[in-house]
């Protein structure tokens, strides 16, 4: 029998909002000693009242708006009661029946397109931190608390069940990462934990439409790993089915380590909870103004912004998907191609591909190995880099010496004629200036002018080695290589 998985993900994204959800102290915890970002709302001291953070229901509005969401006009806030040591009141506010934004989509752009309906996207409040400290011979043996997360903005992103490959699942999760970042809302970063994933899963006979027992699966901290545990996790379910094994509802936990799933508890039901509507906070009314006003914050998301870079650049697919991967790059870049903007598309398309070379190439690979991740944080200015790059095009500076003045640009930040007038860097190029050097080297090079003129091509590439040698580098390569052939020519 074929089977086929059947799968829906809750994504909790972190925001990155100045202060907590319902308290004064700082939300930027991650750096920050153990237990010093706390207040009396994110300690849960008696008779603290909490206060919704405007800027979160923004944010979340945001997204909503982001994945194609309805945005509703009246929202409240629930608790939601279990004990437990990093919930520090012994219940979490959150959204139960009323979220803020509900019934949206994502289109996934894979070889077969898919739709991912988006079930709501609801408000709530981040735990605190447990420190699990272990002992010389392994197990914990006691555990610490940094309350610093405790009460930190949380949207959680719950999709209908519509994904059945790990390939969907994973395109899933970047669009989303990257919706996350243009937005500018939070950092969508796996590994500091401020955008968490867990899998719901069941396998079902492949032409089946019923829904069967599912199994969720929390403890995947990077995207290869969730990739990794929903395909264990498929082919575990399908061996039960067909060992007669019956699947329970349960919560596992996948241990990247071993590459397998374990059982943590049986699936709680939303009875478990006890939900009721938080009393010390009233609904909130979401005005037209408000929705306006937010609409018009929002920025090109990334699949708009690729398909522009393509259309109006002429950039290849995979050229506008390397410089859309983050918006300070799309940014970047189209800070650089400003002036060419009212250009004819043949000048425009020619500019745009050469500065994606040099974006995607010299300076990908220099940030890479001065490990800085935001493009604008280089020293190297759009502005100064529209100039090397037009040098380039117009053949003043050669291959070579636009990468060796590029270099100089990153680390000090001067501008590139500078650079250019102190290296002497400009292009030898002309009759005038190279036709001497030429008549030189073919001079001094008598076995490679014979081995060119009994046919050897690759003697050419030795007189040109001579004349770039010659020229330290700065011979026009074009001109220079038919230069040679016509003098040779004549001979």
């Amino acid at each position: 029998m074929e089977y086929e998985a059947v799968i829906g993900l809750e994504t909790h994204i972190q925001l990155k909002t100045r202060s907590k959800m319902f308290g004064t102290s700082s939300a930027e915890y991650q750096t920050a000693e153990p237990n010093t970002l706390v207040d009396v709302v994110s300690m849960a001291l008696p008779g603290t009242l909490p206060v919704v953070n405007e800027t979160a229901v923004e944010y979340a509005m945001m997204i909503g708006m982001a994945i194609n969401c309805n945005i509703a006009r009246i929202t409240k806030f629930d608790r939601k009661n279990y004990t437990y040591p990093d919930l520090m009141k012994g219940y979490q506010i959150t959204q139960m029946d009323e979220p803020i934004c509900y019934e949206g989509y994502v289109d996934l752009p894979l070889d077969e397109p898919v739709r991912v309906r988006i079930n709501r996207v609801h408000m709530e409040e981040d735990v605190a931190r447990l420190i699990h400290v272990e002992g010389p011979q392994g197990g914990t043996v006691h555990s610490l608390l940094d309350i610093n997360r405790a009460g930190t903005p949380l949207m959680e992103v719950v999709t209908e069940p519509d994904m059945h490959t790990s390939e969907q699942v994973e395109s899933y999760i970047n669009n989303l990462q990257h919706i996350i970042r243009y937005l500018g809302v939070g950092t969508a970063n796996m590994e500091e934990g401020s955008f968490r994933c867990d899998a719901n899963i069941s396998v079902r006979p492949k032409g089946s439409t019923e829904l069967t027992t599912k199994v969720e699966v929390k403890n995947m901290n990077r995207i290869r790993a969730i990739v990794r545990a929903v395909e264990y996790e498929i082919e575990r379910q399908i061996t039960c089915y067909e060992s007669g094994e019956r699947i329970i509802q349960e919560t596992r936990g996948w241990d990247d380590g071993t590459g397998i799933t374990n059982s943590q508890r049986s699936k709680e039901e939303a009875n478990d909870y006890r939900y009721f509507p938080e009393p010390d906070i009233p609904p909130l009314i979401i005005s037209e103004d408000w929705i306006e006003s937010t609409q018009a914050k929002m920025p090109e998301l990334p699949l708009a912004r690729k398909s522009r870079f393509i259309s109006e650049w002429g950039l290849s697919e995979y050229d506008a998907e390397l410089l859309t991967a983050m918006r300070s790059t799309a940014d970047y870049f189209e800070s650089v191609c400003a002036g060419l903007k009212a250009s004819a598309n043949d000048a425009k398309h020619s500019f745009a591909k050469a500065a994606a070379n040099w974006l995607n190439g010299e300076m990908a690979r220099l940030m890479n190995e001065n490990e800085i991740t935001n493009m604008s944080d280089t020293r190297v200015s759009p502005e100064a880099l529209a100039t090397l790059v037009e040098k380039f095009r117009k053949r003043e500076l050669n291959n070579n010496s636009a990468k060796q003045v590029f270099e100089v640009m990153f680390n000090k930040g001067t501008a590139p004629e500078v650079i250019i007038e102190e290296l002497g860097l400009g292009v030898v190029s002309g009759a005038d200036s190279l036709g001497p050097i030429i008549d030189e080297v073919i001079a001094n090079n008598e076995k490679a002018v014979a081995d060119y003129l009994g046919g050897k091509e690759v003697a050419l590439k030795s007189l040109m080695g001579q004349v770039m040698k010659a020229t330290r580098g700065q011979a026009d390569p074009v001109q220079a290589t038919e230069i040679i052939k016509e003098k040779l020519a004549a001979q």
